[in-house]
């Protein structure tokens, strides 16, 4: 038999959802939505969909290992060298590649609760140790996380905005925290919603990249880019950094159509716009309808919104919801989370919401 070391075996792995398809089998139910992934509602770009017919024709030769033309593309528009950009099988593998790269057995790695699962399970699955810093009003303490670090710190992980809260941490608190971590610490800024973000007090985190600061800067064409499906995310960080991250990467981890759509839909500027119209059209009916319902949530800078319950536990919501064909996410006991949708997709969600908490 096979020995499994302790500190896999007590990972709790991701349970992924079943195909909607089979669900809805399962439950005789049809028509689900699913509100349960943060998934751009209208698609891909136009464009990147293009793109991807074209590039058909080419599979039967290896993706470029070095990302040329997305490469050059990413580094005109966010006005950085090529050299520090480094790309992933969606960002999750750019933060498998952060912990791989700068932490050994032992080391620690400073993140909040709750917040993105994928940081405390690479880390424990390289034998570091995780710090876990409780959020305070919905969102990360900065404060708090900065005081924890000591000795043994390598990484500190903000998601900003924060999943599954939404929340986002100001660039006055930014400011002071960044001020305060000693030079041997990476900050690992995950920003896989920062285009949501309409407050003019969300943090830049690229000006500390360009003081020449510690930080690693991770977004995604998951999201408002509509590719999720294609897999690809991105980091930027200073030359060095990124050097010794590409020592683990492995090569050819971005596959050719990917490449092709993320070049494409960086163009289209229209596809962006029209995205955070109908997520900020659909935050601002769920925001009145929940209210009505009297049915607490936080506020949201993203394209999710985290709802906390009383009466009921979350998986008892979830349940309800799924025999009625609407697929969300539940955040433990007391919470769920909703993805912002199509406008009847939101509308369908809340009167379903509505038949469930009256149960």
């Amino acid at each position: 038999m096979i020995h499994t070391p302790e500190h896999i075996n007590t990972i709790n792995p991701y349970v992924p959802g079943k195909p909607i398809e089979e669900l809805e089998r399962e439950l005789g139910i049809a028509g689900s939505i699913k509100l349960a992934s943060n998934e751009n509602p209208i698609g891909p770009s136009p464009l990147a969909i293009k793109a991807l017919r074209k590039g058909m024709n080419d599979l039967n030769r290896y993706p470029d290992g070095s990302c040329y033309y997305l490469r050059q593309a990413l580094s005109e528009s966010l006005q950085v060298k090529p050299e520090e950009i480094i790309f992933g099988n969606g960002s999750n593998e750019i933060i498998e590649l952060a912990v791989r790269t700068f932490l050994v057995p032992g080391d620690e790695a400073i993140m909040a609760h709750p917040s993105f699962v994928v940081y405390s399970t690479i880390v424990q699955a390289v034998q570091g140790k995780n710090i876990i810093v409780p959020l305070k009003d919905w969102r990360h303490d900065l404060q708090e996380m900065v005081s924890r670090i000591t000795k043994k710190t390598k990484l500190v992980f903000i998601a900003n905005p924060n999943n599954p809260t939404g929340t986002i941490n100001t660039r006055t608190e930014m400011n002071a925290f960044m001020e305060k971590v000693p030079e041997g610490v990476l900050v690992v800024v995950d920003e896989a919603y920062y285009e949501y973000v309409t407050d003019s007090e969300y943090a830049d985190s690229m000006q500390y990249f360009r003081k020449g600061r510690n930080i690693l800067i991770l977004r995604t064409f998951s999201k408002i880019y509509g590719l999720a499906g294609l897999r690809i995310g991105y980091g930027t960080a200073g030359a060095e950094i990124i050097a010794a991250m590409n020592r683990v990467r492995q090569p050819f981890n971005i596959n050719s159509l990917a490449q092709k759509a993320a070049v494409a839909a960086l163009r289209d500027e229209k596809h962006l716009a029209k995205t955070k119209l109908v997520n900020e059209k659909g935050k601002k009916y769920l925001y009145k309808n929940l209210d009505a319902l009297k049915i607490a949530y936080v506020p949201t800078d993203a394209n999710f919104i985290y709802i906390h319950l009383k009466d009921k536990t979350a998986p008892q919501i979830y349940d309800s919801l799924l025999k009625k064909g609407v697929i969300i996410r539940p955040m433990g006991n007391n919470a769920i989370r909703v993805t912002i949708g199509l406008p009847e997709e939101n509308k369908r969600f809340i009167e379903t919401m509505e038949t469930v908490v009256r149960l």
